[in-house]
This record gives structure tokens, C-alpha cells and sequence, in this order.
């Protein structure tokens, strides 16, 4: 047999989201953003260079994760976290109701990498449009807001 002379990439297919240690299936993951820090310009008199600098602020992407809604127990994990943050009448907890979390990728069933974001709270949450004669899954997108996402593995 012929040994490979490159590394294969990994595909985008297989990961799963773990909240506080939950394993939960999800369709899709975006904004996996390990920071982003402002530049600024920085003129010194005299010179026709303008310098580039770091603002020292880092700021995060939302995570924004989209699963089917299926009757099952992480649709229940979703609405409680979420209740838990809004509720229509009661208290409110706001963004003080946080999670830490990660997106694992997996390869061939194997976790390979894992981005840990830290004190997550959910932004926004909502469902895709309902349309009659249509064959399309029904969905939940949820926005989560976090203090901070890196590779950890």
C-alpha cells in the first residue's frame, strides 16, 4: 500500500457543542474567531510613516450554532438556558446567566481540535420560517455571546 506524502485535511462535517459538559448535536457552528484586535495609526511628526499598532483590545465573534428542533432533551436544554435569561413574567437573570462551552471537531468519530469559549450567554434565539408544502427541517439558530473562544487542543 502507497503511504501518503501530504496531511489530509479535516472536513467540515463532523463536530458536535458541548455546554457545561453536555454533548449536544448541532447542523451548524460559525464564528469560531479566536479575537480580533483593532489597529491603530500611529503618525510621528516628521516622518512620512504612519506606524500600525495594537489597540490592546481583543473582542470576540458571536458563536452563532444552528440545530434541528426534534422533540428531543437539547431542545429543552436550549429553552431553559433561554428562560432562564428572558422570561415574560418573573424575573430575569439578563446576561448573567452564563455557560462555558466548546465546539469539538471530530474526525472519523475522534475529537481532533476543541475551541473552549468561556461565560456564554444567549443573544438571540429563533426558529426557521414556517412554510406550507415545504420539505425543509425546522431549525433553531441561537446567538451566543461569550468572553472569550480558544483552541484548547
Amino acid at each position: 500500500m502507497a503511504e501518503l506524502t501530504f496531511h489530509e485535511s479535516y472536513r467540515t462535517h463532523g463536530f458536535m457543542l458541548e455546554i457545561e459538559g453536555t454533548a449536544c448535536p448541532v447542523t451548524k457552528v460559525t464564528g469560531l474567531s479566536e479575537g480580533t484586535a483593532e489597529t491603530i495609526d500611529q503618525p510621528d511628526g516628521g516622518s512620512p510613516v504612519v506606524r500600525k499598532i495594537a489597540s490592546g483590545v481583543v473582542k470576540f465573534e458571536t458563536l452563532v450554532i444552528e440545530r434541528n428542533v426534534d422533540g428531543s432533551p437539547f431542545d429543552k436544554l436550549f429553552r431553559d438556558w433561554f428562560r432562564e435569561m428572558f422570561s415574560l413574567n418573573g424575573a430575569s437573570g439578563g446576561s448573567s446567566v452564563r455557560r462555558n462551552g466548546a465546539v469539538l471537531k471530530l474526525e472519523n468519530g475522534q475529537e481532533v481540535l476543541r475551541f473552549a469559549f468561556y461565560e456564554g450567554w444567549v443573544k438571540s434565539s429563533k426558529f426557521t420560517d414556517l412554510e406550507a408544502g415545504s420539505t425543509n427541517l425546522f431549525k433553531q439558530t441561537v446567538e451566543i455571546e461569550h468572553n472569550g473562544l480558544e483552541r484548547v487542543s
